[in-house]
């Protein structure tokens, strides 16, 4: 089933916005995006990092029916406290090799890690606390009634919603699903990104570089990040500062994906096509957003796919892509936001920072504390290879101090 498109006008900002916070701008594309992907049915063994669109209901409980935590004797319960000697019934109960019939009042039956307690069991005895000779056993109670047994469902019971739809399924979450009796689920369609870089000065790497080219460094950071937010990633390619030329890449990058990140001609100069191609659609809007590194973020649809425009600095865009576009994208496939889990650590540096702007400084934890990269400059590309993750500094000013707390974003919350 395919959700309804997005409205023309999902990235409006409210009349007489200027700049804007980075909260306000999150839950502006928190409130406007919805799921872009369809919906399928899909084998378990395909469904490994995609997105659920429906609730999972368990049809069978887990465990099925009562069973032996260890390995020992089985037997009716509780065992008061002292020495307590029990006959052996003939036979044992195994995993997949159950005991057929009932075990007589007073006997203990032998009994495997994980075999279904037989009639007559509801407790079972660890092997290493009994002694046995021939027929009969002998251990030291007291023992009480259910003693390493597990009941029937007691982690999941048929009928439970076992999975929540928007969920990204995980390793552990098929083995759930396996357990329950699950062999088919309801998946989005993986969220296809196009990517594409914008620039007369770009070259790929391995090409000769003049002295007024740089290497495309963007474009394989954002499709790598792109596969890591568990999307597929279509490589667009690089466009030269030519307005016919990047509109046909535009046409091509919305026929192949269901949204399109661009990197660089997102501001308002002569250079900048991407904010004027998307402003002659209609659909386009300039966010000029109080954050650093980045600030400008052009958001429009391009024949229905919404287009991100990240800033051409790699740092920039980076920062950028993990803030906004990361939540807006997760929207877009069916996974819902996800906002970045921190964690408040000690500050291994000193900063005054002015009031107005939100920053992000790379960053990585040593010996329980964050260090930040010794340059703030938004062209160095080795910081974002040296940091970990990033401190946030919140909007107002302040003044940091060895040992002060700063709140910092690892990576991994990122999903990388």
């Amino acid at each position: 089933m395919q959700p309804p498109p997005l409205k023309n006008d999902c990235f409006a900002l409210p009349p007489g916005v200027d700049w804007t916070p980075v909260d306000e701008a999150l839950v502006l594309l928190r409130d406007r995006l919805t799921p872009v992907t369809a919906a399928e049915e899909a084998p378990l063994a395909e469904a490994e990092g995609r997105v659920l669109a429906a609730d999972v209901i368990a049809p069978r409980s887990n465990p099925p029916q009562p069973n032996a935590a260890v390995d020992g004797y089985g037997f009716a319960g509780p065992a008061p406290e002292g020495v307590r000697e029990m006959p052996l019934a003939e036979g044992r109960a195994a995993a997949g090799a159950p005991f057929r019939g009932r075990v007589p009042e007073g006997h203990a039956l032998r009994i495997l890690t994980g075999a279904a307690l037989p009639e007559g069991v509801d407790t079972v005895i660890l092997e290493e606390d009994v002694s046995r000779e021939g027929d009969r056993i002998a251990f030291h109670g007291p023992l009480k009634r259910g003693a390493n047994a597990r009941r029937a469902g007691e982690d999941v019971e048929a009928g439970d919603v076992i999975l929540r739809a928007g969920r990204r399924l995980t390793p552990p979450d098929l083995a759930l699903l396996a357990a329950t009796g699950c062999d088919r689920v309801a998946l989005r369609a993986p969220l296809r990104v196009a990517v594409l870089s914008t620039g007369d000065e770009l070259v790929e790497p391995g090409e000769i570089a003049g002295e007024d080219e740089i290497y495309d460094a963007n474009r394989p950071m954002l499709l790598a990040l792109l596969r890591r937010f568990g999307c597929v990633a279509v490589d667009m390619g690089r466009v030269p500062d030519d307005r016919v030329a990047l509109r046909a890449t535009l046409d091509r990058a919305a026929g192949q994906a269901d949204a399109i990140l661009t990197s660089g001609g997102a501001s308002a100069g002569d250079e900048d096509h991407v904010s004027a191609l998307l402003r002659e659609t209609g659909a386009m809007q300039q966010w000029r957003i109080a954050i650093k590194p980045g600030r400008p973020l052009a958001l429009g649809l391009w024949n229905g796919a919404p287009v991100f425009g990240l800033p051409g600095n790699p740092v920039a865009a980076l920062v950028c892509t993990l803030v906004f576009a990361r939540p807006a994208l997760g929207l877009l496939a069916g996974a819902g936001w996800a906002a970045p889990q921190g964690f408040d650590v000690p500050a291994a540096f000193a900063k005054s920072k002015k009031p107005g702007r939100r920053e992000y400084l790379r960053a990585r934890i040593r010996e329980g504390r964050a260090e930040v990269f010794a340059s703030e400059g938004s062209g160095r590309i080795s910081g974002l290879s040296w940091a970990e993750g990033l401190v946030e500094l919140e909007d107002g000013a302040r003044d940091i101090r060895p040992g002060d707390p700063v709140r910092f974003l690892p990576y991994a919350s990122f999903g990388l």
